[in-house]
């Protein structure tokens, strides 16, 4: 099994930029409806002059050199991710927004774990589409910038947020490719963001307006305009029930609000009979914590606790409509965890659907509860591999920070694979301990046969002790 815990909460980076705007000779009634963000890249040496892209000399050479007699004497070289912005340097494009691209040459970063060349594209056009954003341009124009793919995530990434409940919102900017052929990879770009922006969109919306109920519906939606390949089983309360998942229904029954149970059943390969991916994700809508009841500072961002149930539907949309050709099925307890007369107690026990007895010690560990039931509910597909996300634990907060994603697996294979692709993508995984050691103090319990936070209570080691808890499920479901 593979186990993914999330940030503890749906945080997003902001970039501090530093932004220049400057005037430069030309038509002085543009039509300010489009703009352009082209790149520059840093010196190699130091004698050398910062060079444009391609798509930047061609436009420089467009304006007569303008451009780069400008941006010359506008200041010092950018560096990496800053911009700086002109006007009027041509009538179709009377915005233009330079950004930097660092050195040309930047790869592979062992170090930072990352492609330096891909994220440095990333953060420019960020930077670029929302300064066009800032200036209520409704259309902007992207130089592929050496990679179309990553310069279109940068774009549609950067210009997203929410603000569905604002009356007064951003304008919502349109952003297509410029100066290159290279449309396939602009577009998979366009569809890797856009399904991030899926699930960041489930995270932010308030958990009045993201019950349980409404999260299914959502997903439902996107998956039907996906693929015809795509079967969605929104399971209710009474089906639960008749799996006798008692560890998922003993988390939501302290809520007014139904659980559900999303199975989503994704068919891409020729061979219907080929084992799927399963892809399992927490799915609480809201944690207050329960009885053990969570701090008021910050529990609003516990709207986003259904992170992991957010990804894999988010990630089932986008294979959708890359029409890859494997099978997955997803997998999303989701309900809430609220104190009320009828919630979990410290010290209550309660029966999973293998049959094991859980001591529920913290009613604020739910999380791996609700996932007890999925992971064995998951076997039941005879699974080529099972992958868990989840917001587990402000442990791995401690452990990792804000730098990386913590990955624990007992599969040195598809960490290899998971690895890889991260450093593509510029999310970044580390591989984190599941000892024999912290199987131990899951399994010594006074009560039943399991405890959901352990022995000891140690807080550093307490996302160690999830997945050995999780894994611990898979283990007994076999």
């Amino acid at each position: 099994m593979f186990l993914l815990p999330l940030p503890a909460a749906a945080r997003v980076a902001v970039r501090h930029l530093s932004v220049k705007r400057l005037w430069a000779p030309g038509p002085a009634a543009a039509d300010m409806t489009k703009g352009l963000v082209l790149g520059i890249y840093s010196k190699e040496k130091e004698e050398d002059e910062p060079q444009f892209t391609s798509a930047g000399e061609n436009f420089n050479k467009l304006v007569s050199g303008k451009l780069r007699e400008i941006l010359n004497i506008s200041g010092p070289p950018l560096k990496a991710g800053k911009t700086r912005t002109f006007y009027g340097l041509h009538e179709d494009f009377p915005s233009v927004v330079v950004v930097g691209l660092g050195k040309k040459t930047a790869g592979i970063d062992e170090q930072e774990n990352w492609h330096e060349g891909k994220e440095n594209i990333r953060a420019a056009v960020a930077a670029g589409c929302r300064q066009i954003q800032d200036l209520e341009i409704p259309s902007v124009e992207v130089d592929p910038c050496g990679d179309a793919q990553a310069a279109a995530e940068g774009a549609v990434l950067g210009l997203y947020e929410y603000d569905d409940l604002k009356q007064k919102r951003k304008v919502v900017v349109s952003a297509k490719l410029h100066g290159s052929e290279d449309q396939e990879a602009w577009q998979r770009g366009v569809l890797f963001a856009s399904g991030q922006n899926l699930a960041r969109r489930l995270m932010e919306t308030p958990a009045n307006e993201m019950t349980p109920t409404k999260f299914a519906e959502i997903v439902e939606e996107n998956l039907k305009s996906a693929s015809i390949k795509t079967d969605v089983f929104i399971r209710p309360k009474s089906w639960i029930e008749e799996q006798e998942m008692g560890s998922f229904l003993s988390v939501a029954k302290g809520s007014e609000e139904p659980p559900v149970f999303l199975e989503i059943h994704y068919k891409g390969s020729p061979n219907a009979s080929e084992p799927p991916l399963v892809f399992v994700g927490k799915g609480i809508t809201f944690d207050s914590g329960g009885i053990s009841i969570k701090a008021a500072a910050n529990m609003d961002l516990m709207r986003a606790d259904m992170g992991g149930a957010a990804t894999i539907c988010s990630a089932i949309v986008s294979a959708a409509k890359l029409d890859l050709p494997i099978n997955i099925v997803g997998l999303a307890p989701l309900c809430e965890n609220m104190p009320s007369g009828k919630a979990n107690k410290p010290g209550d026990v309660v029966r999973a659907r293998n049959g094991k007895t859980i001591q529920v010690d913290n009613t604020d560990a739910e999380g791996r509860l609700i996932l007890a039931d999925a992971l064995c509910y998951a076997h039941t597909f005879n699974p080529k591999v099972i992958i868990n996300a989840a917001t587990l634990t402000g442990a791995m907060d401690i452990a990792l920070g804000s730098g990386a994603t913590g990955v624990f697996t007992n599969s040195s294979w598809l960490w290899n694979k998971l690895f890889e692709a991260s450093i593509e993508t510029g999310d970044r995984v580390w591989r984190m301990p599941l000892f024999e050691h912290y199987t131990r103090q899951v399994i010594d319990c006074q009560l039943a046969d399991v405890n959901n936070i352990g022995k000891y209570r140690c807080f550093p080691t307490g996302s160690q002790l999830v997945f050995a808890f999780s894994n611990l499920q898979v283990i007994l479901s076999k």
